[in-house]
């Protein structure tokens, strides 16, 4: 098999699209799409996005220190993509796209409540990289859609029919090829 080597790039596909909201008292809030984004501890449970100083929602962030990461599903994938093309400079994109501002618990920046999961976030630190600049934030709450909890009261993310991008493309997420720890179980199942 031949292989090639390219100079140092982002390759890291697929990741989660997800949509951040954020508003600064007394202004219209906004969504912005990031795929720079993930987890990057447990406990304290902290996350991560990734933005260009100069997109809308960096200084509202930036300003206020919050912001919602709200996850996305295959029947937002056009509200997702269309959030990260238009600018909250020039539209009201909750508006626009008749998405729900809901109240989140824990922060002033409001959930948006068609996603199945929203993590209300609390900025802990700004990491000054490049093109992009890193929150590191606190998830300080969760809110989920109780339509998919199970009949034990277990979040069942599968059902929500979640979707990823890959490279310029989304895509909804494939059938379950296994589960944690299933490689090293004695009976093998998924």
């Amino acid at each position: 098999m031949a292989r090639e080597n390219w100079r140092g790039g982002n390759m890291l596909y697929p990741l989660p699209a997800v949509m951040v909201s954020c508003q600064r008292a007394e202004e219209k809030p906004n969504i912005i799409t990031v795929a720079w984004t993930g987890t990057i501890c447990s406990a304290p449970a902290m996350v991560s996005i990734s933005l260009k100083p100069e997109r809308y929602s960096y200084g509202i962030i930036r300003d206020t220190g919050e912001f919602v990461i709200n996850l996305t599903t295959e029947r937002l994938t056009w509200a997702t993509d269309y959030c990260g093309v238009k600018s909250g400079r020039d539209i009201d994109k909750f508006a626009e796209l008749k998405l729900t501002a809901g109240k989140a618990v824990h922060v002033h920046a409001p959930i948006i409540e068609e996603s199945p999961v929203n993590l209300e976030c609390r900025v802990t630190q700004v990491l000054e990289l490049g093109s992009h600049h890193m929150f590191l934030a606190e998830v300080v709450g969760v809110d989920v859609d109780s339509t998919y909890l199970n009949e034990k009261g277990k979040f069942d993310m599968n059902r929500a029919g979640m979707m990823v991008y890959s490279h310029g493309e989304y895509f909804g997420l494939g059938k379950k090829l296994g589960s944690f720890g299933y490689s090293v179980r004695k009976k093998g199942g998924c």
